[in-house]
């Protein structure tokens, strides 16, 4: 899976950059990373970031958010390491998306 480059919010200003969305992606998690979706298909779309934690032993639920069509557009976030940080790094998050037509994404830190 695709690294999406984290992108810096500055106080003078970021344009940030959109990739076409794949099918699946990674994120680096941290308590200020988020993640910005843009959906113009005809369709509302998910995006789902996989939940890697447990608490007492029971697996947290995945994030599932519901992109709407047309002019959809959510900002998606923090993506934080103690929920969704891969046991095999430690500092990415994976995605995954329900459509990949017409969507762009920007991973953000603030």
């Amino acid at each position: 899976m695709p690294l999406l480059a984290q992108q810096a919010v500055a106080l003078s200003g970021l344009t940030p950059t959109y990739s076409a969305a794949a099918a699946s992606t990674t994120v680096t998690c941290g308590e200020r990373s988020f993640l910005h979706v843009k959906n113009t298909a005809g369709s509302s779309m998910t995006v789902t970031i996989s939940a890697t934690a447990k608490t007492r032993g029971q697996a947290v639920t995945d994030l599932v958010v519901t992109v709407p069509a047309t002019t959809g557009d959510k900002m998606i976030g923090p993506i934080t390491p103690d929920l969704f940080a891969s046991p095999a790094d430690g500092v990415s998050a994976s995605i995954t998306y329900s459509s990949t037509t017409s969507v762009t994404v920007a991973s953000l830190v603030i």
